[in-house]
């Protein structure tokens, strides 16, 4: 008898250039929340599911979205670390991906549209050599798009990678040694929303060329979600009524407020005294209604006077006379103040001040016992260059208390540590773990992009000998569809950030750029809008390093004085356990007694050793001991070493560090001896020897005192006396040379 089947699965398959396939199945799994989907590329699943209120809360009058990503470790066979052995709160990496979900999603939720909306996306199924990420937002905009809630998409988000010269859609881990460019594309079937990626000093034209090639593919994924959602008679939403305006209220409020408004925009006041000017303004208007007409009408004047008057006036104003908020010209740079070592005790230290933006950045140089570890589901490791950047609220005059870090915090300083990595050296030429710390102490425009440029700063104070400086700028844009007039914005302020259509953030050197992060607000940006922010970034880029490079043009020459030093060693592999010793007995006796802190990597069939110490002295000794460890005795050297044990058949003398060898009573001296008492010797004492032979099967090396005597007058050697085989016939080596007094 057929089993009955208890759930109606629906399938759509997306191919790629290469022939990989992406299966987006719905019906199956997670049936009762309102849009559910499994994505599956190879072995990689992903679950992603929706759910919206039915209604907005009341007094709600933003769109509360929330996106969470979660990687579970049953998903590639892997248990989770720690003592709980479970999946706690989200990663770094797992909030990354959820930004980058959100952050394509969000602009296409409808502006009226105010119910809590849940969008969770799981890994559940990994294969090793496949990136999850990529696939992400693609699973998020399905279930939207099977679901009946509002949304202007479908979207879908692919990671480009430019590997021998070539594009590359959605590449796998083991490609991943090879790229120069990796950036992930967000956008809908007609526009691009959002970018995010690292590059090696690539040009604006490579850059602009990515996502294009990207947003080829974009359009493909959009097609197949659209043709899904038809199928299943989604395409028709739910209808909803989360907003009561007053049009008439409206019209007031624009008749009375826009042109005081525009005189305040174009005033070329200071943040707080200009927000204060615009607050009074709307607090004026508010006055003239009772506080029973307020209790209704409060939201509707703070948001036409935000949307209809403020944020017209200070657009227009822009188009009509390119000017802006703080009085500059679209493409100027605010006044850039700089100073290093600011902060004495620190590594390095740095202040970069841009406008009203400020960070004070340090630098930190550690061990590799210091270096960040990395246990993800498909990543494991550690990270010798971290970068935390904290942004304290009283940067902007808010009286509240922090709470944690944000997902805001994690998103800046992951971008400014992509900035900075490609120009930090590597291997031999930089022994020490690095920490660089952004603490924003003023925002009003890019702090992040303040971060990239302290953080080079306190870098090139603190020694690092950094490839190349590096810079970044946040650009803007203001756009009216209607007339086709658009502005772009050199160095934006938060209000710009916040009443534009766009949020660009690039960085790099004078050679390329390093890093980028773009968020557009409007459809149909252009590539020609692209192309001329991306000009536009490049030559603000270059002014902001100027600035820079007058505090400060190169590297110091050396640390300073109280930061620890490392020596660097590479060691044969065969003495890696010879080092450590017995349950790391020998490397931690060795650090207690110099006050050194000593870590060995294998890399290439060789011991690493970094020896971290706070003086020349106290490195030096510690070298000295690992370097007799290694050390091969030779035959024929002589060594100055110390008796360790006394036995009847002679003395067993430590030569170098853990070698011993033994000195037989017939090589102490030309005098035939009974007893090793009669010789004097004792053990603690130091003597001379030297070394005559090591036996090639055991080892063992044999030592000689008399040899480094003169001969007795008289004292000749005969030829060695062959020696007679054991029992059994097996043969005996023949005894040394034989002495005698003639």
């Amino acid at each position: 008898m057929e089993a009955q089947k208890l759930y109606n699965a629906v399938q759509k398959t997306i191919t790629l250039a290469d022939g990989r396939e992406i299966t987006i199945e719905t019906g199956k799994l997670a049936k009762q929340a309102d849009g559910s989907v499994v994505v599956k590329m190879g072995d990689t699943m992903l679950l992603a599911t929706v759910v919206a209120a039915k209604d907005a809360k009341e007094g709600t009058d933003f769109m509360p979205l929330q996106v969470e990503y979660k990687e579970k470790f049953a998903s590639c066979g892997r248990f989770p670390g720690g003592f709980m052995k479970r999946e706690g709160k989200a990663s770094d990496a797992e909030v990354l991906v959820a930004r980058l979900i959100d952050r394509a999603l969000r602009p296409l939720f409808p502006s009226d549209y105010h119910a809590d909306v849940f969008v969770t996306v799981n890994l559940i199924s990994a294969d090793k050599d496949i990136q999850p990420d990529a696939l992400a937002g693609l699973a998020a905009s399905a279930a939207l798009a099977v679901s009946d809630i509002p949304f202007g998409g479908p979207i879908s988000e692919v990671r480009v990678a430019r590997i021998n010269g070539e594009y590359v859609i959605n590449p796998n881990f083991s490609q991943m040694s090879e790229v120069d460019l990796d950036i992930m594309v967000g956008g809908t079937i007609d526009n691009i929303l959002m970018v995010e990626g690292e590059m090696n000093e690539v040009s604006e034209e490579v850059m602009l060329g990515a996502i294009k090639f990207a947003h080829e593919e974009i359009k493909k994924h959009c097609a197949v979600q659209i043709e899904l959602s038809k199928e299943l008679g989604k395409d028709v939403k739910r209808t909803y009524c989360h907003e009561n305006n007053d049009e008439e209220l409206r019209q007031q409020i624009i008749t009375e407020l826009y042109d005081k408004a525009y005189a305040i925009a174009t005033s070329g006041t200071a943040k707080h005294e200009r927000s204060e000017a615009f607050e009074a303004l709307e607090a004026e208007f508010a006055s003239r209604f009772t506080e029973e007409e307020l209790e209704e009408k409060a939201p509707l004047i703070h948001k036409y006077f935000h949307d209809d008057v403020q944020k017209k006036a200070m657009r227009n104003m822009i188009l009509d006379e390119g000017k802006r908020l703080d009085g500059r010209k679209t493409d100027e740079i605010r006044p850039i103040w700089c100073e290093v070592g600011y902060l004495p005790a620190a590594h390095g230290s740095a202040i970069f001040t841009r406008g009203e933006t400020q960070s004070l950045t340090t630098v930190t140089l550690g061990t590799k016992l210091d270096e960040k570890m990395i246990d993800e589901v498909l990543v494991q490791g550690s990270e010798k260059f971290t970068l935390h950047y904290n942004f304290p609220p009283f940067s902007t005059g808010e009286a509240r208390p922090a709470r944690g870090v944000s997902r805001r915090e994690i998103g800046h300083g992951h971008l400014a540590w992509r900035a900075l990595k490609p120009m930090i050296p590597t291997g031999e030429q930089m022994p020490y773990a690095l920490r660089v710390v952004s603490d924003i102490l003023e925002s009003n425009g890019s702090s992040s992009m303040a971060t990239v440029c302290a953080g080079t700063l306190a870098l090139m104070d603190a020694g690092v000998k950094i490839k190349k400086p590096v810079s970044g700028i946040a650009m803007g844009l203001i756009s009216d569809s209607a007339t086709g007039r658009w502005a772009v914005l050199s160095d934006i302020l938060g209000d710009e950030d916040h009443l534009g259509d766009m949020d660009f953030k690039v960085t790099g050197t004078r050679d390329g750029i390093t890093a980028t992060q773009m968020d557009i607000k409007v459809d149909g940006l252009s590539y020609e809008v692209l192309a001329k922010a991306l000009e536009q970034a490049r030559q603000g880029r270059l002014h902001i390093l100027d600035k820079m490079m007058e505090t400060i043009s190169e590297p110091r020459e050396d640390y300073k004085p109280f930061v620890p030093r490392i020596v660097q060693i590479a060691i044969p592999q065969e003495f890696i356990g010879a080092v450590i010793g017995p349950g790391g007995k020998v490397i931690q006796e060795i650090q207690k007694t110099t006050g050194t802190t000593i870590t060995i990597t294998e890399v290439d069939e060789k011991g690493i050793v970094d020896i971290f110490g706070k003086d020349k002295e106290a490195l030096d000794a510690a070298l000295a001991r690992i370097k007799g460890i290694v050390a091969i005795p030779e035959i024929g050297e002589t060594y100055n070493g110390k008796i360790r044990s006394i036995v009847d058949f002679g003395a067993f003398v430590e030569i170098l560090p853990g070698k011993d060898a033994l000195l037989h009573i017939s090589e102490i001296d030309y005098k035939r001896f009974e007893t090793m008492e009669e010789t004097g010797l004792k053990e603690g004492d130091m003597i001379e020897v030297k070394l005559i032979a090591k036996d090639q099967k055991t080892g063992k090396l044999k030592l000689s005192r008399k040899a480094l005597l003169p001969k007795p007058e008289g004292w000749v050697e005969r030829e060695p006396r062959e020696r007679k085989p054991r029992e059994g016939g097996e043969k005996r080596e023949n005894r040394g040379p034989r002495h005698e007094r003639k």
